[in-house]
């Protein structure tokens, strides 16, 4: 959380205000995320003495009392994203030191949180990394014994043993990051299931150099990498059950690469596993497979509404989606380098595959509108080219709301809201319209059910790449909402739309396939609730997963009319 906070507060900075940005050191000990700062304008100030007037960043470690006095002596403007838990620490050394008490700090002396610490103990800190240090110290009657927040859990009860052994009137607070210790538990009881780990995580790391010690000390193999070219796959394919864990510092996005690089290794000569997640990879990363999905879709809402479903009203919706996809990850490729590199690395390696796919599938989704009618012609159209203009400045100097607006992508939250609604146009509003010009109260609920739908795969997605959104200054729904509130209001609506699919019926607004559409609800349901407990990981096979919904609401739907 504190590494999460210190890094959305500087990037934060460098989106939003003018001027020099500065870290008082380097922010975290993560070589990928300071690569990314370098590149947004930050520069880190080794030397607070000689620094000039702008922002300074403190970072998650914390520093001494006297350095932050000054960077404000300096007259720089202070962003103080010490990690509240570190925070936590200082206020107990602080209070403890004005009585007149030493600080016994357990953990490594060169580590920057520790610098920060003694700052607080008016000259009394003591720092110890092991029992026999204890010998060291010099007598004291009065003393706290406080854990750096990244310590390992098990030295630091060692130590504590020790210490209430020889000094019981000292006061002993377990301040070790509740992150720190259940990461390392939860190693601890993996290990027996394993036969080696993967540790994601800066090789400066002290937390992630813990880790890996950790999982040695259980006695299996520890693979510490700073990312996925590291991994040694020739030694980790014969394995059966790799675990893979990261230090506090190491961004999704770095994790979620390591992770389908170890999804794609063949296992033990099961080379059609291979063959199979290959297929299912292009699909995905082409977004071949979403595409269809949307098809699926046009097919559902065909029947709900009563309809007869069309061939040329679910290619539009497949070409649709198909072209729009492709092109937004063209026009967004500045996000998706950090949200989804192995999608970047793909669309650049296949660009004008892609590019020429893309077209053609718009020229195909406008022809088919055009067979549909004028009015679905020139709503697609509308549609398709707002679409393509998302990321283009298309106000000139631009509109102040809150923030200054240029381009609908400035607009907070208007990628997840914008979609939905596109989704719902294309699969209900247009293959009714080619029917009937008409507006009637199916075809806006069946439209809204679409869009709700979409809405929350979409938002779902926006929570996966929530880090590489905010370093480009993309503002959405999640970003603004913040991932636990998001998730709520995502719950809530399906909720909403569970009573409303069983009342649809009664109030003759949907056929009966409103009730073989509440599955559909209970899929996307189930999908939210296993990411948000970390049930699974955001991989190539839970991604396909939350995709194949639109297909099993074709299946449903196919199942229903055979029955009906």
């Amino acid at each position: 959380m504190g590494v999460r906070r210190a890094v959305e507060m500087v990037l934060d900075a460098a989106n939003t205000q003018k001027g020099p940005i500065h870290t008082c050191g380097p922010l975290i000990h993560n070589p990928q995320v300071l690569e990314i700062l370098a590149e947004k304008g930050v520069t880190v100030l080794h030397d607070v003495a000689g620094s000039t007037p702008g922002s300074v960043v403190i970072r998650a470690h914390g520093v001494p009392p006297e350095v932050k006095q000054n960077l404000v002596d300096a007259g720089c403007a202070v962003i103080d994203a010490t990690c509240p838990r570190v925070i936590k620490v200082q206020t107990i050394i602080s209070k403890y030191a004005k009585k007149g008490w030493a600080t016994i700090i357990v953990g490594d002396k060169d580590h920057p949180e520790i610098a920060g610490l003694l700052g607080y103990a008016e000259g009394t800190g003591y720092v110890i990394s092991h029992p026999d240090d204890l010998d060291r110290l010099p007598p004291l009657e009065r003393s706290i014994v406080v854990a750096q927040t990244t310590q390992d859990g098990a030295l630091f009860d060692r130590i504590t043993r020790t210490i209430v052994e020889r000094f019981p009137h000292f006061k002993i607070f377990n301040t070790i990051c509740d992150s720190t210790l259940k990461r390392q538990a939860e190693i601890r009881e993996m290990a027996s299931s394993l036969d080696a780990v993967v540790v994601v995580g800066g090789h400066d790391s002290g937390n992630t150099k813990r880790l890996a010690q950790v999982v040695e000390q259980e006695g299996i193999r520890a693979f510490h990498i700073e990312s996925e070219e590291e991994l040694n796959c020739e030694e980790i394919e014969p394995l059966d059950a790799i675990g893979i864990t990261a230090g506090a510092s190491t961004p999704n996005w770095v994790i979620k690469n390591v992770y389908r690089t170890l999804e794609a290794l063949p296992h033990k000569g099961k080379r059609w596993r291979l063959a199979v997640f290959r297929v299912r990879r292009w699909l995905l990363l082409s977004n071949l497979y979403l595409a269809v999905g949307a098809g699926c879709l046009s097919y559902a809402c065909a029947l709900l509404s009563g309809t007869v479903p069309s061939f040329p009203s679910a290619l539009m919706a497949t070409c649709y989606v198909l072209s729009m996809h492709i092109l937004n990850n063209f026009i967004g490729r500045e996000a998706v380098r950090y949200n989804d590199p192995d999608r970047a690395s793909f669309y650049n390696d296949n660009r004008w595959t892609l590019f020429i796919l893309a077209v053609a599938a718009g020229a195909v989704g406008l022809f088919m509108a055009f067979v549909l009618g004028p009015v679905p012609f020139l709503i697609l159209g509308i549609i398709s080219l707002l679409g393509v203009l998302y990321k283009v400045k298309i106000i000139p100097g631009g509109l102040q709301i809150g923030k200054k607006i240029e381009r609908i992508s400035d607009v907070p939250g208007s990628k997840t809201i914008l979609i939905a609604l596109a989704w719902g146009i294309v699969t209900a509003v247009l293959p009714h319209l080619a029917v009937s010009l008409k507006i009637t109260m199916t075809m806006l609920f069946v439209a809204l059910w679409a869009s709700v739908m979409a809405f929350v795969r979409t938002a779902l997605f926006d929570v996966f790449d929530m880090q590489g959104d905010r370093i480009v200054g993309q503002e959405s729904l999640p970003i603004v909402l913040g991932e636990r509130r998001t998730f709520r209001i995502l719950k809530q609506i399906l909720t909403i739309f569970l009573a409303a699919l069983l009342l649809a019926p009664l109030m003759h607004l949907t056929t009966t396939l409103a009730y073989g559409m509440i599955l559909s609800v209970f899929y996307m349901a189930a999908t939210l609730v296993a990411f948000e407990r970390r049930w699974v990981v955001p991989g190539f096979r839970f991604e396909f997963l939350v995709e194949t919904l639109f297909v099993f609401t074709a299946v449903v739907s196919a199942l229903w009319r055979l029955v009906a």
